[in-house]
């Protein structure tokens, strides 16, 4: 090929129609019918749906993570109760990192689920009542400025509340009892074998700090 032939790949290169002897179609300059409205709208809706089902999963998987390391440091506390200390410890950690791994997906997800519902509310809710009128006049505009200028709905602040209210506090809850459990039986008086430096009350006291949070 030809040095005048070859084309620069950075520039754009207009679309090229059959030759049919009509004016090339200009979609963008054409309003839509209603048929072309709905049809978009049926698809971007299930594609949005489908996104907001993988953030789904990916929250049941963290929890799920949570959940069985949970169950194996509570095994592992009572088949060795000399390090159940480190081992409780290390199970409160750990469940705050899948907490602050999970809040960070909930984040994602809430941004897929905040259109999915406001297209069951304005779009879908006014097919079946068979009344046009949208609970928000403004829906498609908010939809269209999401999907142009993503964004979160919710501040890790929020997001962090909203999964520790919803799962976690109940798996903190029975740490903070296997822990009070270890530490009223007669073995905690024992020497602590990765903490015998510390004094006694410091893992008490950063569980009690681990709690409050």
């Amino acid at each position: 090929m030809s040095d005048s032939q070859q084309t620069n790949p950075n520039e754009s290169v207009p679309p090229r129609y059959p030759e049919t002897g009509a004016p090339p179609p200009q979609f963008e300059e054409e309003p839509l019918v209603r048929s072309e409205y709905i049809a978009a709208m049926v698809h971007f809706y299930r594609a949005e749906m489908h996104r907001s089902l993988v953030w789904r999963t990916r929250l049941d998987t963290t929890t799920n993570w949570a959940i069985i390391s949970t169950l194996a440091i509570l095994t592992h506390s009572l088949n060795k109760p000399a390090y159940a200390t480190e081992t409780l410890l290390l199970g409160i950690f750990a469940n705050l990192v899948f907490l602050t791994i999970e809040a960070r997906r909930f984040r994602f997800f809430d941004v897929w689920r905040a259109r999915v519902r406001m297209l069951e509310e304005n779009f879908y809710g006014g097919i079946l009542r068979r009344d046009q009128a949208s609970p928000d006049f403004a829906w498609g505009r908010q939809v269209a400025d999401d999907l142009l200028c993503p964004r979160f709905h919710l501040t890790r602040l929020q997001a962090f509340r909203a999964r520790l209210m919803r799962n976690f506090r109940f798996i903190f809850i029975f740490l903070l009892a296997a822990w009070v459990a270890h530490r009223v039986h007669p073995l905690a008086d024992e020497e602590l074998m990765g903490l015998a430096l510390l004094p006694w009350w410091v893992p008490d006291l950063l569980v009690l700090g681990l709690s409050l949070i």
